[in-house]
C-alpha cells in the first residue's frame, strides 16, 4: 500500500472516500430539501443515505473524492449547514450501492420527543482529551450503542447497557446501579457512540435527569480512531459501521466481519464454517428464527444476486 495526498492508495483497486456527518438544526422546510439534495448526489454518482428531519440532518455517503467534496461544498452553501463537520475514511470496498434521501421524524430515534440537542446537551470532549477523561476513576463511562455493536469493540472500562435498540437506553439509565447509588451524589458521566449523534440525545437526556457533569466524545469513535495513534489508544476491538464495510479497525480500514443478509448481524469467516450458515439464507444468529419457507425465498434471492453479480450488475435484494 502506498500513501499519496494524505490518504492510502491501494494498487489496482478503486478507492472510495466515505464521509459521515450530522447536524442538529431547525429545518422547518426539511421536506423541500430532499429532491435538490438527492438530485445533486445522483449527478455526482454518490451512494449512501441522508436522513432529513425537522431537527436536522444525518448521513453517511461514499464515492470518488472529488464528488464527495462537491457534495459537502453543496451542502455547506446552505446557511443551515455552513458549519457542517464531517469524518472521513478510505476503502477499496464500495460501502453503498445506491443513494437514498429519507424524510424522518427524528434523525436519530431516541423516543423522548421533548429533547432538543440544539438547546441542551453534554460537554463535548475532543479525541485528544478523551483518554484523560475516561481514565479518571470517578467517571462512569457508558457505551450508548446496541449490544451487537459493543460486542465487536468498545473503550477499555466502558459499561455495556446491553440494549437491543437505542430507544432502550432511557429506561436503562433509570435503573443502572452505577448511576443510581442513593448514598452518593450523581456521578460524572462520559458517553460515546459511533459518530457522536446518539450521544447528543443521550447526554441531553442525562442533563434533563439532573446530571450536571455529562460529557461525550466529539465526533464519536470514528473521529477518535481517525485522530489518536493506535499506540495511544484505549479502544479495543473493531467498530461497527452501518454499511458494506460492516466494521472498521483502528486505521479505519474494513475489519474482519461480514454481514448476514437475513438478520443483518455481523459474522466472521469462522462463523461461516457453521452448519447453520448458508450465504444469503441463514447464520447462527437467525437459523432458528426463520421458517423453511423463508429460507427457500432467501435462497432464491441469493441465487438472483449471484446471477446478477456474474453479469456484473447490481441486484436490489443485495443492496444497502
Amino acid at each position: 500500500m502506498n500513501t499519496t495526498q494524505d490518504h492510502p492508495v491501494i494498487e489496482n483497486k478503486p478507492l472510495y472516500l466515505t464521509a459521515a456527518f450530522y447536524k442538529f438544526v431547525d429545518l422547518p422546510d426539511f421536506e423541500a430539501r430532499r429532491e435538490p439534495i438527492l438530485a445533486f448526489c445522483e449527478a455526482q454518482n454518490i451512494k449512501g443515505i441522508i436522513l432529513l428531519a425537522r431537527e436536522g440532518i444525518n448521513s453517511t455517503i461514499s464515492g470518488d473524492e472529488a464528488n464527495i467534496r462537491a457534495v459537502l461544498a453543496f451542502l455547506r452553501e446552505d446557511p443551515a449547514f455552513k458549519d457542517l463537520q464531517h469524518k472521513e475514511s478510505w476503502t477499496h470496498i464500495k460501502p453503498f450501492r445506491r443513494m437514498k434521501v429519507r424524510l424522518k421524524k427524528e434523525i436519530v430515534t431516541f423516543g423522548v420527543p421533548e429533547l432538543d440537542p440544539n438547546v441542551t446537551t453534554g460537554t463535548y470532549v475532543k479525541p485528544e482529551d478523551w483518554n484523560a477523561l475516561i481514565e479518571d476513576p470517578n467517571v462512569v463511562l457508558i457505551d450508548t450503542r446496541n449490544d451487537y455493536e459493543v460486542e465487536l469493540g468498545t473503550f477499555q472500562g466502558a459499561i455495556d447497557p446491553k440494549i437491543k435498540k437505542f430507544t432502550d437506553l432511557a429506561s436503562w439509565v433509570k435503573e443502572a446501579p452505577a448511576l443510581n447509588d442513593e448514598s452518593s451524589p450523581k456521578p460524572k458521566v462520559a458517553m460515546f457512540c459511533t459518530g457522536g449523534i446518539r450521544c447528543e440525545k443521550s447526554t441531553a437526556y442525562m442533563k434533563s435527569l439532573g446530571y450536571d457533569e455529562v460529557y461525550h466524545l466529539e465526533g464519536g469513535i470514528l473521529k477518535y480512531l481517525e485522530t489518536i495513534p493506535s499506540e495511544q489508544s484505549l479502544w479495543r476491538g473493531e467498530c461497527f459501521v452501518f454499511d458494506e464495510r460492516v466494521t472498521v479497525d483502528h486505521s479505519l480500514q474494513p475489519g474482519q466481519y461480514h454481514l448476514c443478509r437475513v438478520c443483518r448481524q455481523p459474522i466472521t469467516n469462522t462463523d461461516e464454517h457453521s452448519s447453520k450458515f448458508e450465504l444469503g439464507v441463514s447464520c447462527d444468529h437467525c437459523f432458528d428464527k426463520t421458517t423453511n419457507e423463508q429460507k427457500i425465498k432467501a435462497r432464491e434471492r441469493q441465487r438472483q444476486c449471484d446471477l446478477a453479480l456474474s453479469r456484473n450488475k447490481a441486484h436490489i435484494g443485495n443492496k444497502i
